[in-house]
């Protein structure tokens, strides 16, 4: 049996994350010239080039492309299995990327991650927060948690919890414009819009009995941050379809009103997403089973 050309596939992965052969030598301790020599050897194999070399430019191929994300995963398993092995025998140590929404991430999983560090001192947490979707094989991250009804993807993912929400607006909105009393009129009314999905502006609805409701809007404010949208929404100036963790506090404080609650909108869940693969150290794991554990449930629609 011939075996794979393990060190060059982990080297072609560098060159992949860090964009350029030198920065791949030197986040790998070899030398420069080590790193070309390596790709060839691996192009050689495959019969393939991976990359469009200019003197000033590296570009992946569309060979490479294909074959990117399975040289991260030779490496994340082969790091995954030593990592495990120490595991085995140790508390668990180091460093977990984790990626988050913004404003979920403010108010819940960094409350969430100081409550597993006080019980984990030997492990470090990378927080990154943003209502961005990233690519999180590319960006190295471990655990990504999104709320979205979330596409087929060839990630690992975990559905944690339903996502509540409300379509709200400011009592001073619907005693001007009046209350919609079917989603097809939301057509006519001022809509904040939460453009962080797909087709933002194209709101679909259903209620029980299987009734759905599809309808473009439109409106003076479009974000990629539901807390963006809530100066405006106390202010009156329009709809918005928001989280219960973001509007939670102004439905109770009778700030915002909702309407159409026996309408459902679009439906979202809290996800909890890992790269492909099946070994992952110890560290990983036990933040993946704590935030599953803590985020079963979210708060119960009003």
């Amino acid at each position: 049996m011939r075996l794979p050309d393990f060190e060059a596939w982990a080297i072609f992965a560098a060159v992949v994350e860090q964009r350029s052969f030198s920065g791949a030598a030197a986040e790998l301790g070899v030398s420069k010239a080590t790193v070309p020599k390596a790709v060839s050897r691996l192009e050689n194999r495959l019969g393939t080039s991976l990359f469009h070399r200019t003197s000033r430019k590296l570009t992946l191929t569309e060979s490479g492309k294909t074959l990117a994300e399975r040289a991260q995963r030779i490496v994340a398993e082969g790091i995954g299995a030593e990592e495990a092995a120490r595991d085995a025998a140790e508390a668990p140590v180091g460093r977990v990327r984790v990626a988050a929404p913004l404003t979920f991430g403010i108010h819940h999983v960094a409350p969430a991650i100081a409550e597993f560090l006080l019980q984990h001192p030997g492990i470090e947490i990378d927080l990154r927060l943003s209502d961005a979707r990233i690519d999180i094989v590319a960006e190295g991250i471990d655990i990504a948690l999104r709320i979205a009804d979330l596409p087929d993807s060839s990630l690992r993912a975990r559905r944690l919890s339903a996502v509540p929400g409300h379509l709200v607006a400011a009592p001073s909105y619907f005693a001007r414009a009046g209350t919609p009393r079917h989603p097809s009129e939301l057509a006519e009314h001022a809509c904040l819009i939460y453009t962080n999905v797909t087709n933002p502006d194209l709101w679909r609805f259903r209620r029980p009995g299987g009734e759905e409701a599809v309808v473009r809007v439109s409106g003076p404010l479009a974000a990629d941050n539901g807390d963006a949208l809530l100066p405006s929404l106390r202010a009156g100036l329009g709809i918005a379809f928001l989280p219960d963790f973001i509007v939670g506090g102004d439905l109770e404080a009778e700030t915002l009103v909702a309407v159409l609650d026996e309408w459902a909108f679009s439906p979202v869940a809290l996800h909890l997403l890992t790269p492909p693969g099946t070994l992952r150290p110890a560290r990983v794991e036990a933040l993946i089973e704590f935030l599953s554990s803590r985020f079963r449930a979210l708060s119960p629609p009003r």
